[in-house]
């Protein structure tokens, strides 16, 4: 990559202002990624919406935090510093399931670990609270946005207060951020006072009062949620039922003297608008200072690949996506995916493969709900479980269309389909012609899915089908690649020691993959992430919104005995492991 390409990406040194004739940016933003400029890069397209709305904008990646230098490199923006831990939880970046170092991270150049700090977010801020005083901080991102309200910490095995406390930010961006940090910006720019800013849509904000929100609905205190678990499940289930954009109600929790005010979630973004944020003059390429490190691992799997949509309506117990992206589908326009592969083909690296549209669930590309707009999602009941709501219209045509045209784009020769799909919502007859469609020319030899497990208990605490759902899923697959001429495999991804998961069910799913001559390599072990109900079961041992008793496995050796079963060609003894230890 040629060294005047850097004039085309976010200024990342004062070397890089000099050149713009900028003396000072109005935002930096500071993140624990490497910097891609890539839309499904968080730091990347927040950076692009800004400066698409008339803001200069600078980028601080992966800042060495024991030292001040990084942090200076761009001097003292205007309106404000942005802060995120990067696509990851800071922790997740770090440790597996088991809580053991991971040997390399994805997000960062030649994928080193270790070039950000655990817990990353509060980190990053305080050293910003330290560098300039006076200027706000604004923290956002997963990390930040699952962790707005009083949460359990599987890292320390403890409830853990609001993320603003301990971050000492001003204000707290949670959800997919464009249209919260623009209003931030904007009303800084006004010359608001960071410290009265309130009723942005998407944030969280931190008072010494209540007064002026009397129509929150108040939350069990950090103090309560803390030493009481069933005021710990009392406060997730009254916040879950507010997280609805439309008829969501703003939240208020108590921590010690002070109140955390969590606004209802952003609106969903219109097709014209998610349009236009993607259609922003991304690179699509990691900055040129990589080039040496051999660039960065992770945007290999997502350099050709193509973001269909957000939003999922499959509220899985264990994911946090659809409390972070929303429950109803935002899907973007034919013309503005087709732009796009227009823009990937003409990429010199391009060889010809599209390798993925898709989002959180790639089968609810288009995917409506007449309710979504006026009503928003339904309080008291779910989309798709323990049956697909009626109301939940599919987009399988536009699909289908969208597809064939495509590969109608000069040096396209495959779309392949990558992204995890429902398949209990690929076992009716509506979907003959989008599985049929997907099975002859959209599966590159292996199609993931996610069975989960075998037991229908499991399942349950889950909220996912039953395996019975996946049976049939599995047959018309087979059924419909026969007809196709073609050979092709599922990918079937388990977790085990999910709460409610007994020894007795991982037994039967050993014996269901016995049966079946399978022997998986994708099996996670669960990682209780905040703010998803599994997780409450896990620290609770009961589920919050039945109140129902949950067995869980929590020690190490619980949980190895699990994977063990289901992976039994890994197995290795407790006494085995000791002797290598020596």
């Amino acid at each position: 990559m040629l060294q005047t390409d850097r004039k085309k990406f976010l200024p990342i040194s004062k070397q890089d202002l000099a050149e713009r004739g900028w003396d000072a940016c109005d935002i930096v933003l500071v993140t624990g990624d490497a910097y891609v400029d890539h839309p499904s890069y968080g730091a990347a397209i927040i950076g692009r919406v800004l400066e698409d709305a008339g803001y200069k904008v600078g980028i601080i990646a992966q800042p060495d935090w024991k030292t001040a230098e990084d942090f200076l490199a761009l001097g003292r923006p205007r309106l404000f510093f942005g802060i995120t831990a990067g696509n990851l939880d800071s922790m997740v970046s770090h440790y597996t399931a088991s809580k053991k170092p991971r040997r390399t991270d994805d997000y960062s150049p030649g994928g080193r670990p270790g070039l950000r700090p655990n817990r990353a977010t509060i980190v990053y801020a305080n050293k910003i609270k330290e560098l300039f005083p006076g200027v706000p901080v604004v923290i956002g991102g997963v990390e930040a946005s699952l962790r707005r309200l009083s949460h359990f910490d599987y890292w320390t095995e403890d409830v853990r207060r609001s993320i603003l406390l301990d971050a000492k930010a001003d204000i707290l961006v949670y959800g997919m951020g464009e249209s919260q940090v623009r209003e931030i910006a904007r009303r800084l720019y006004d010359g608001e006072d960071v410290k009265k800013l309130k009723d942005i849509r998407g944030t969280a904000i931190l008072r010494s009062h209540s007064e002026g929100f009397e129509g929150a609905v108040p939350l069990p205190s950090f103090e309560e949620t803390s030493t009481d678990k069933d005021k710990f499940n009392e406060a997730f289930k009254l916040a879950y039922l507010e997280g609805d954009p439309v008829r969501g109600k703003p939240v208020i929790q108590k921590h010690g003297t002070r109140f955390v005010i969590q606004e209802p979630p952003a609106l969903p973004l219109t097709t014209a608008e998610i349009d236009h944020f993607y259609g922003l003059p991304f690179t699509r390429e990691w900055h040129p200072v990589y080039e040496k490190a051999g660039g960065v691992p992770g945007f290999e799997t997502v350099r050709f690949s193509i973001t269909g949509h957000r939003g999922c309506a499959g509220e899985c117990n264990f994911c946090s996506l659809f409390a972070h992206q929303g429950r109803m589908i935002q899907s973007r326009s034919k013309e503005s995916i087709l732009e796009e592969v227009r823009t990937l083909a003409r990429k010199p690296r391009f060889k010809g493969t599209i390798t993925d549209i898709g989002g959180p669930t790639a089968n609810l590309y288009g995917a409506t709900c007449e309710q979504w707009e006026h009503s928003g999602a339904c309080r008291t009941k779910q989309c798709m479980m323990p049956v697909k709501c009626k109301s939940l219209k599919f987009g399988y045509e536009k699909s289908i269309e969208l597809w064939k045209e495509v590969l109608a784009v000069p040096k396209v020769k495959h779309l392949f389909i990558q992204s995890g799909l429902r398949y209990d919502l690929l076992v009716e007859k509506e979907s003959d012609a989008y599985l049929e469609a997907l099975c002859k020319s959209h599966v590159s030899g292996q199609l993931k899915v996610a069975p989960e497990h075998a037991s229908d208990a499991a399942l349950r605490m889950m909220n996912k089908p039953p395996l019975e759902v996946y049976e049939r899923f599995a047959g018309r697959f087979k059924a419909m690649n026969r007809k196709a001429g073609k050979e092709q495999y599922l990918v079937n991804y388990f977790i085990s020691a999910h709460p409610g998961c007994a020894d007795g069910d991982a037994r039967k799913l050993a014996a269901y993959l016995s049966a079946k001559h399978m022997h998986p390599e994708q099996v996670q072990d669960f990682m209780p992430l905040p703010m998803t109900l599994s997780t409450c079961m896990y620290y609770t041992g009961k589920h919050p919104m039945t109140g129902e008793r949950v067995v869980t496995a929590k020690t190490y050796k619980e949980r190895q005995a699990q994977r063990e079963w289901i992976q039994p060609k890994q197995k290795i003894t407790f006494a085995q492991r000791i002797t290598k230890r020596r």
